[in-house]
Formats: C-alpha cells, structure tokens, sequence
C-alpha cells in the first residue's frame, strides 16, 4: 500500500506491447498533431493577416484554433514521446500539470462554442441589433469568460483531485491523466468533494448544451422564413460548420464518459478517449474550411502572396 505523498510518477496506459506498433501509434499520432498544428495554424494566421475576417464570426473561430491547439499538445506530445522511448512513466507534477491544462483547454472549448452559437443566432435570428450585441469589446468580453471559464473549472477539479490521498497504486487505464483515472486510485471518502464538482460541472454543461440546442432551434424557423433559396443556402453555409463540430464534440464526449458499462473495454475506452481528444482537433480546421467561401479565398490569397 502507498500514500499520494511517497508516489512521485504514474504508469500511463500503452497503446501496444511490441516495438513495432508503439512505433506505429508514434507515426500516427505524429502525422495527427502535425495536421492540428498546419490546419489550426493556417486559420490563426489567414485571420489575423486579412482585414476582412476581422468580425465576431471569426474572432471566435481564431479563438477556437488556439484551444484546439492547446488541447492536442497538452497530452499528444507525451504519449508520442512515451511510444518513442518505451516507457509509460509520467511525473506526479506532470499528471497534475496536464490534467489541468487539457480540463483547461477542453472546458474553454466548450464555453466558447456555446458562445459561437449565440453568434450564430443574432447573425440571423437579429441582424439588425448584430453590430450593438456584438461589437468588439462585447466579443473580447465573451472570449475572455470563456477562457476564465476554463481555468476556474481546470484550476477547481485539478485541486481536488490531487489533494486526495492515494493508497491503490500508480497506474492508469488511460493514455493520459484525466479525473476518473485518478479518483480509482484514492482511498479516501473526501472523493465526495470531486463527486460535487463533477456534478456541478455536469449541470453547467448540460446548460450549454440546451442554450446551444435552443439557439438553433430559433435559427432554424428564421432560416426556413427566408424567401429566397440562395438566402437560406447562405444562412445555413454559417451555421453547418459549427454544428458539425458541436455534435463531434459533443457526442464523441457523451459516448466517453456516458456509454454502458457492459460495453466497456481497454481497447474500445481507448479508442473512445482518442476520438473525444485528439481528433477533434485535427478535423475542426478541415471542417471550418470546407463550407466557408471567404476563409478559403482568404487562405487562397496567404497562399498567392507567400509565393510572392
């Protein structure tokens, strides 16, 4: 038996036992992290270099690739390095420190794409009330609350988990520190505390969830009373991208931490977790690009001049 007092590391779960497919999880998540890290990038840098994606659309999308950002390198680069040198090791301070940058990140997201949809909803729902709702010291405001969002939930759940006693072992049934992995590990009825937390974490996301359900409620009957078929054909070329990536992230999270214990496995809550945490981030920028004409004319010029 041991305490959290004399574990300094944690055993983190291996992709794979043999040479061969630790090298091949490498590659592959290499190949996804460079894809984040292009895709996320080139949408950073398009809308902060052209003067005409400087609106509240896609300052919230700018502010979206850099959560995503955040999100993958907070646990990809570890278990990549993991796979490489053939180990499962992490430091306590390092199971802690991403824990909470990954709860950071991943909570902002959240925050923020329920703001998206409010966007999204005064775009169309109240086009004439666009520039009062959201000008640009509202939208830094908004920003801002979302990314505070995640570092209070980030900084409350790391705390808690981490002040708990420790007593059944260092080893993790996931590729990365998360909250359920290490409340298995304690001892200590204090858990109770996490317990509330994750409660309350669960009501403030459900909350999100109905406001942005709602949002697009209202945006669908608006859309539907637009006469014109190009009208409607632009209003929903808007709204697809961030719907799409709302129902990836939602549903791929749900599935994860919601999904039947009779289905349960190492192999399947593996899989679950990479798509829930890794993928997202590599998929948002293609899905953002695909639909949205001015973004790829954007990118197409980036592109012209930097050959220049």
């Amino acid at each position: 038996m041991s305490n959290s007092s004399s574990i300094t590391q944690f055993l983190l779960l291996a992709f794979a036992d043999t040479r061969e497919l630790q090298l091949l999880h490498f590659w592959l998540f290499l190949g996804i992290y460079l894809a984040a890290l292009l895709g996320n990038g080139l949408i950073i840098t398009t809308i902060t270099c052209d003067q005409h994606l400087h609106t509240p659309m896609y300052f919230f999308l700018l502010n979206l690739a850099l959560l995503d950002l955040g999100c993958i390198s907070s646990i990809v680069p570890k278990s990549m390095a993991n796979s490489l040198w053939h180990t499962r090791v992490i430091s306590y301070v390092g199971c802690a420190a991403q824990m909470f940058l990954f709860l950071f990140f991943i909570s902002a997201e959240y925050s923020l794409l329920t703001i998206m949809s409010y966007d999204r909803y005064v775009a169309i729902c109240k086009p004439l009330h666009y520039g009062t709702l959201l000008g640009s010291r509202a939208c830094v405001h908004m920003a801002a609350a979302a990314w505070a969002t995640g570092f209070l939930n980030a900084l409350l759940h790391t705390a808690s988990t981490f002040s708990l006693p420790l007593c059944k072992g260092n080893a993790l049934d996931q590729f990365f520190c998360e909250i359920p992995q290490i409340l298995k590990l304690s001892c200590s009825d204090a858990s109770l505390r996490e317990v509330w937390l994750l409660v309350g974490t669960v009501c403030l996301t459900f909350g999100c969830f109905v406001f942005i359900v709602l949002s697009y409620v209202q945006i669908l009957r608006a859309v539907l009373r637009i006469p014109s078929e190009q009208g409607r054909h632009k209003a929903f070329a808007t709204c697809l991208p961030h719907l799409a990536v709302v129902s990836l992230f939602v549903s791929t999270g749900i599935f994860a931490y919601l999904k039947p214990p009779s289905i349960s496995s190492p192999s399947l809550d593996l899989v679950v977790s990479v798509l829930y945490s890794v993928v997202p981030p590599a998929v948002n920028p293609l899905i953002y690009s695909m639909r949205n004409q001015e973004l790829k004319d954007a990118l197409r010029k980036l592109f012209q001049y930097s050959l220049l």
